[in-house]
C-alpha cells in the first residue's frame, strides 16, 4: 500500500467516524427531543393530575359538609320534637302521682255524705293532707319555712309591716299569710309574710 492508499483508507475512516458521530447526534438529538415531548406530556399530566385531586377533594369535602348539614337539620328537629312532646307531657309524673288522692278526696265527699259526724269528716281531710304533703316532697317540693323565720326577700315577699313588736321581732316573720313553695330549692311561690318592724 502506498501512501496515497493509506491516506485514503484514513480518510475513509475518518469520513466513516464523522457520519457516524453525525448519525449519533442525530439519535441524540432526536431521543432529547422524544424526552422532551415525554417530559412535557409528564409534566402537563402532573398539572392535571393535582386539579383532578383537588376536585376529587372538593367533591369529597361537598359530599361531608351537605350530609353534615342534613344530620344537624335532622337533629333539630328531633329536638323540637322532643322538647315540644317535653312540654305536652311533661307533668305527667306528677299528675300520675297526685291522681290517687283525687281518688281519695272523691271517696271522703262519697263517705261524708253518708256521715254527720265532723270529726270523721275532718280526719279524712287529715289524712288526705298528708298523703298530698308526701306526694309532693317525692316530687322535690318543700315548704319555705317561716315560723320564727329572719325575713329574706329570696324566699319570703313582705305583705304588712307590723309596728311595735319589740326589738327582738324586729326584721323577723311575725305571720305568714300565704305558704311558699321550692322546687328542688327553686322557690317556685313566695311565702306571703308579715315582717316585724
Amino acid at each position: 500500500m502506498t501512501e496515497k492508499d493509506i491516506k485514503i483508507e484514513g480518510e475513509e475512516t475518518v469520513d466513516a467516524v464523522d457520519a457516524e458521530n453525525t448519525e449519533n447526534a442525530e439519535q441524540t438529538e432526536a431521543t432529547g427531543a422524544e424526552n422532551e415531548k415525554s417530559a412535557d406530556k409528564e409534566s402537563e399530566a402532573e398539572e392535571k393530575d393535582p386539579q383532578v385531586k383537588a376536585q376529587e377533594e372538593i367533591e369529597e369535602l361537598k359530599d361531608k359538609w351537605l350530609r353534615s348539614v342534613a344530620e344537624f337539620e335532622n337533629y333539630r328537629k328531633r329536638t323540637l320534637k322532643e322538647r315540644a312532646e317535653l312540654i305536652l307531657n311533661g307533668g305527667e309524673k306528677v299528675i300520675t302521682a297526685i291522681l290517687p288522692i283525687l281518688d281519695d278526696m272523691e271517696r271522703a265527699i262519697e263517705n261524708g255524705a253518708k256521715t254527720d259526724d265532723p270529726e270523721v269528716l275532718r280526719e279524712g281531710m287529715t289524712l288526705i293532707h298528708q298523703k298530698f304533703m308526701k306526694t309532693l316532697e317525692a316530687q322535690g317540693v318543700s315548704k319555705i319555712e317561716t315560723k320564727d323565720a329572719d325575713f329574706d326577700t329570696d324566699v319570703h315577699e313582705a305583705v304588712a309591716m307590723v309596728p311595735g313588736m319589740g326589738d327582738d321581732k324586729k326584721g323577723k316573720v311575725i305571720d305568714c299569710l300565704q305558704e311558699g313553695y321550692k322546687l328542688n330549692d327553686k322557690v317556685i311561690r313566695h311565702a306571703k309574710v308579715a315582717v316585724g318592724q
